[in-house]
């Protein structure tokens, strides 16, 4: 388990791909009767030679496709993916410019992705992580996230926790606004970034510092 409500499932691909950091892939299952089922999960893990790939699924109780993983799957099903899939929400690869990532709830999953290929290829690209959760147990890859923030360079992390206080001083304790973007943008080192932007649903107003950014924006359904 990673939090109440979600769980990474661990895939050894028969056919190993190559993917990027960002990318999906569809998961399709079949009923007996034929009915089938499809939904789009990230890859959480970072590309490597490696034939597993870690998808982190949250239990939806009006899914379809969550539900059985979470309450009937068993080690060794044979489960049917495709992909590697999309082609404009990905890790940028070496650039002068600092990268900048905005999620929320299951939406880290892709930028979790994206941090620890950063880590495995040793680019020099600063990077800021934006997370939204409800609370500090909600947050996704939390242990983790503050192990690279202790040991990774040019990585920052912001939490922002919606149903209770902060824990940490760095943190916040409200929804992300304009504000606490440009916040967080001025730890970056480099003031040029990228803005990787996923699952936030509606922007809020508010006054906040004038940043240069490139953004893409990324979003699932239910």
């Amino acid at each position: 388990m990673r939090t109440s409500t979600i769980k990474s499932f661990f895939f050894r691909l028969t056919e190993p791909f190559d993917y990027r950091a960002g990318q999906h892939v569809d998961v399709r299952l079949t009923a007996p009767d034929g009915y089938t089922a499809m939904r789009s999960y990230s890859i959480a893990s970072a590309p490597s030679e490696s034939d597993v790939i870690e998808l982190a699924i949250e239990c939806l109780t009006d899914g379809e496709v969550s539900p059985f993983f979470h309450d009937v799957a068993q080690v060794g099903d044979t489960i049917e993916l495709r992909g590697p899939l999309g082609g404009h929400f990905l890790w940028p690869g070496p650039t002068e410019k600092s990268v900048l990532l905005i999620g929320a709830g299951s939406g880290v999953v892709p930028l979790m992705a994206m941090i620890r290929y950063r880590k495995a290829s040793g680019e020099p690209v600063p990077v800021a992580l934006l997370l939204s959760s409800k609370t500090w147990g909600d947050v996704l890859f939390r242990d983790e996230l503050l192990q690279l923030e202790r040991s990774l360079p040019d990585f920052a992390l912001a939490l922002a926790l919606t149903r209770e206080p902060a824990v940490r001083g760095s943190d916040f304790s409200r929804r992300i606004d304009a504000a606490m973007v440009a916040d967080v943008a001025a730890r970056l080192s480099r003031r040029h970034f990228r803005l990787r932007v996923e699952c936030l649903r509606r922007h809020r107003g508010g006054r906040g510092a004038r940043v240069r950014a490139e953004i893409q924006f990324e979003r699932y359904g239910a």
